[in-house]
């Protein structure tokens, strides 16, 4: 109650009520903001006080403005262009400070340890900030830090927030399909993650690993005789913001090639890999300098990745397809069967809501076509047919629609839809390939070879552990039939290894062949 209490206080110190139309809200709440009109409006445009307020909230909600500041085919330019410094421009903490929390982790002085090190931080950001420094072996370096006591205010806000969702799941007509709780929780797991730099450290090497010499995207490299829990020591980068569109220009980057390259990491990331970074706002994105024809992406800041279960890949990929292929029918059978929406859905109905949803958007040219909103408009439609949130889509949600609006940003014709297509179509072809199956074969081979002796036993132990149908609990039969795999036990394991070493070769041998 005191943490809502201070959110609203700050709503009104800054007049937030300014975003609201009251022409367009019910009378009850124009009442509930008139204690607002006691207090003089500031000076500052509402843009710069809303940017202000989310700066004294937290990161919660500094984070939330990020996301925001990505969209500007929603807001007002000078609106998306305020929120824009939330990204990497956040109010630093006292520098001796992080000094003191350096030279803790390092368990030596800055100078024993750097040539030079620079006091001033070079970037701040809603969960940690950034000093440069250079290591007694000549490396340029940059060394981050998290801010001092910042989980005691994230665990204030997510006890909020978990109350709103518990409210929300009793009193919302649509609170359980909405699964509020779970969003919550999957929300604390990542942003608590945030503050472990080791676990951010080791995403940074397994990202760079990923994308090692592909000329896509760049990783700096991490440095960890230095790095621990509390600081981050990586390769310093030199690159051009990737929202500072006149140095692009100037550098004669080929924009429309840069805007497709994002959506096409994007989907390497999310399919090929199933490790993709989760929280690509500008602030984390550069282009490097030097490839102006082939322009490579330089990512950093890897505390939030994602990943999806194959069972996940499988359906988004050809809900993905069915959609861009306007294949309605198969949209809604693909929503039942992973269980999206109730098995009891019926089907016809289900596709004739989303065909009334897609056909006017798809009137409109590829190129203009924003896929984040048909997705809102999807999930609109969809809230008739009882569809739950699925948490664990929830980060490649929220990186799709920042993947979109940097893209449109770059480029505003960029056409997701062509750029990520033939790359989906792809993935489904080669995911059920000779090589794909004989790689998936390799891969589980020896757990099933493993436990192949132990098969004959699992029979038995359900077939003497079955309910009885009849007073007799085991008929002569069932027990001649136990008995008589148990001798042959040796035998069926011998069987089923051969049969499994036969199938192995046989998938070699078509993939060879092909």
């Amino acid at each position: 109650m005191r943490r809502l209490l201070q959110i609203l206080w700050v709503v009104f110190s800054y007049r937030l009520d300014a975003f609201i139309d009251r022409d367009d809200i019910p009378w009850f709440l124009t009442l509930l903001l008139w204690p607002f009109t006691l207090k003089p409006e500031p000076k500052q445009p509402r843009e710069v006080r809303l940017r202000l307020a989310l700066e004294r909230l937290g990161p919660i909600f500094i984070k939330f403005g990020q996301l925001l500041s990505t969209r500007k085919d929603l807001l007002d330019d000078d609106l998306a262009s305020e929120l824009a410094k939330l990204q990497d421009d956040v109010a630093p903490f006292d520098s001796q400070h992080a000094t003191a929390i350096i030279e803790k982790a390092l368990k030596a002085p800055v100078t024993e340890v750097f040539s030079s090190f620079d006091q001033e931080p070079l970037a701040s950001a809603s969960i940690a900030q950034v000093h440069t420094a250079t290591l007694l072996t000549g490396q340029d370096v940059v060394i981050k830090v998290v801010r001092p006591n910042l989980e005691k205010t994230i665990q204030k806000d997510i006890r909020l927030l978990r109350f709103i969702a518990m409210a929300i799941t009793k009193l919302h007509p649509e609170g359980k399909r909405l699964r509020p709780l779970e969003l919550v929780e999957d929300y604390r797991h990542t942003i608590l993650d945030e503050l472990d730099l080791k676990r951010e450290a080791a995403n940074t090497s397994q990202l760079r690993r990923n994308f090692l010499g592909s000329g896509l995207i760049y990783v700096p490299e991490v440095y960890w005789d230095y790095s621990n829990q509390d600081i981050l020591v990586m390769e310093r980068i030199h690159g051009i913001p990737v929202t500072d569109m006149e140095a692009l220009k100037a550098e004669g980057v080929n924009l429309r090639k840069l805007a497709e390259r994002g959506v096409e990491i994007f989907f390497t990331q999310v399919f090929r890999d199933s490790f993709f970074h989760a929280d690509m706002h500008p602030g984390n994105i550069f282009v490097s300098y030097g490839t102006p024809d082939n322009p490579e992406y330089i990512a950093i800041d890897c505390a939030i990745i994602g990943s999806l279960s194959e069972f996940d890949q499988y359906y988004l990929a050809r809900n993905l397809l069915a959609i861009f292929q306007r294949d309605y029918r198969l949209v809604a059978e693909l929503h039942v069967q992973c269980g999206w929406v109730p098995a009891k859905t019926k089907v016809t109905d289900f596709e004739a809501a989303i065909r009334s949803v897609c056909e006017p958007i798809f009137e409109k040219p590829l190129g203009e076509i924003s896929f984040g909103q048909l997705l809102l408009y999807l999930f609109q439609t969809a809230r008739r047919f009882e569809m739950e949130v699925q948490p664990s889509l929830v980060l490649l949600q929220k990186t799709l629609l920042n993947i979109e609006g940097l893209g449109r940003q770059l480029y505003p014709a960029l056409d997701l839809w062509a750029t990520a297509q033939p790359f989906l179509e792809d993935w489904v072809k080669n995911r059920y390939s000779p090589k794909a199956v004989l790689k998936q074969l390799q891969r589980h081979a020896p757990g099933w070879l493993e436990h192949l002796p132990q098969i004959p036993d699992l029979v038995f132990d359900k077939l003497s552990h079955a309910p009885a149908t009849h007073p007799q609990a085991i008929s002569e039969t069932d027990k001649l039939l136990i008995k008589n795999l148990k001798s042959q036990q040796r035998i069926s394991a011998a069987t089923l290894m051969v049969i499994s070493v036969s199938a192995i070769f046989f998938f070699y041998q078509t993939y060879i062949s092909l």
